[in-house]
This record gives structure tokens, C-alpha cells and sequence, in this order.
């Protein structure tokens, strides 16, 4: 019997799933207790890693076969949306032009794209391909949940918080690219081998980020 790509995600999805208590970034946002300069940090750090992930995917698409190069390169088409819209959301937490070009990034929060990097040269594209669906579907999920808190508690603006929504997906939105990719190297018999570790890796590096500006808020 043929492998389904969907299958593979799925099974993939539910082992990496993170618990309800692992990222204790978003509770405190919803409380009002996360100071305005962390949350400021947050939009500084997402700059670092954009740029970092940005050259990430490209030199992936670079080792990649042809629809990979797509699902890659795809990725980094929203970068220099995102970075206005964290600098827009810095802006509104107080960071000046100034603050952002001084700001020192925390190691917890870069781990994360130091980790890109390396599998950008180092990864099994198809297997990283793989491994980014439940990442993003992770990273989606958390951006959602401080939405009504941003605007509720803190009272941003929707434009104040664009950075936000462009990362919050449908709740039943699955990449169809992602399954394209991973159902054409499935028929040409690939079958993963290092997804399961990238994806732990992603994951738990993605929990270091958050958790990091956790602490930084409770210091």
C-alpha cells in the first residue's frame, strides 16, 4: 500500500504535539503580566529571526528538487511584510528606530534560527520540509492565542498587531504544498528518517524562544 503524505503529517503532528502548559509566554500575556519592553523584545527578536530563517529557506531550496524549491522559497515571501509589521508592533511597545538597531537578541530566543541554519546545511531537505508543517502549525496556534489578549488587555490596534495575523492560519488549514512536496518524495520511495528529530528539535527550540521572554518578564 502506498504511503499518504497526509498520514505521515498527521502521525508527525501527534508526536510533537507540545502540552497545554508548555509555553508559559502566552498565560502571562493574558494576565497583563508581560511588561510592554518584553513584548517589545519579542518583535526585536522575531526581526533577528526572520532574516536568519529568510536565507535558511533559501539555501534549502537551493539543495532542493523542484517542488521543494517552491515550498521553500515560498517561505520566505512574507519576510519583509513580517519585519514591518514587528517593527510597527515594537513601535507600539515603546522601541524607538534607535532601540531596535541597539538591541542585543537573547540567546534562548536565537536558538531557534541558529537551528534553521544548521539544517540548512546539514538537514535531509524532505525530511526538514516534514518537519516545518507541525512547527508552523505550532507557531500559527501561539500567535492566535495572544491575539484577543493583545487587543483587550493591552488594547493594540489591528494594525498594531498585522504581525499576528499574518502568522494565524484557519484552525483546520494544513499546507497543501507541504503534503505535494512530501507525497512526491513518498513515490519515489523516500521515506523519512531524521523528521521526528528535526521536528522535536524545532519544536522544543520554538518553547525556548517563548519561555525565554517568559522569564525575561517575571525578572
Amino acid at each position: 500500500m502506498a504511503c499518504s503524505a497526509r498520514d505521515v503529517i498527521a502521525e508527525l503532528e501527534r508526536n510533537l504535539k507540545p502540552g497545554p502548559g508548555d509555553n508559559k509566554f502566552i498565560p502571562l500575556v493574558a494576565e497583563g503580566r508581560v511588561p510592554l519592553p518584553v513584548l517589545g523584545a519579542f518583535a526585536a527578536e522575531q526581526i533577528f529571526i526572520i532574516r536568519s530563517a529568510q536565507r535558511s529557506f533559501l539555501t534549502l531550496a537551493a539543495c532542493s528538487e523542484e517542488l521543494a524549491i517552491e515550498f521553500f522559497t515560498r517561505r520566505t515571501r512574507r519576510a519583509n511584510q513580517a519585519i514591518a509589521d514587528s517593527i510597527r508592533f515594537a513601535e507600539a511597545c515603546g522601541f524607538s528606530e534607535e532601540d531596535l538597531r541597539d538591541y542585543e537578541p537573547l540567546p534562548g530566543c536565537q536558538a531557534y534560527a541558529a537551528y534553521y541554519a544548521w539544517l540548512a546545511l546539514n538537514g535531509d531537505t524532505l525530511d526538514v520540509a516534514l518537519a516545518m508543517v507541525p512547527n508552523y502549525d505550532t507557531w500559527g496556534t501561539y500567535c492566535g492565542q495572544l491575539l484577543p489578549s493583545l487587543r483587550e488587555i493591552y488594547e493594540f490596534t489591528d494594525d498594531q498587531v498585522a504581525f499576528f495575523e499574518l502568522f494565524t492560519p484557519p484552525p483546520t488549514e494544513l499546507d497543501e504544498q507541504a503534503v505535494a512536496v512530501i507525497q512526491q518524495g513518498l513515490d519515489e520511495d523516500w521515506r523519512p528518517k531524521h523528521a521526528l528529530r528535526y521536528g522535536r528539535l524545532l519544536q522544543s527550540y520554538e518553547l525556548m524562544f517563548w519561555n525565554t521572554l517568559a522569564d525575561r518578564a517575571g525578572s
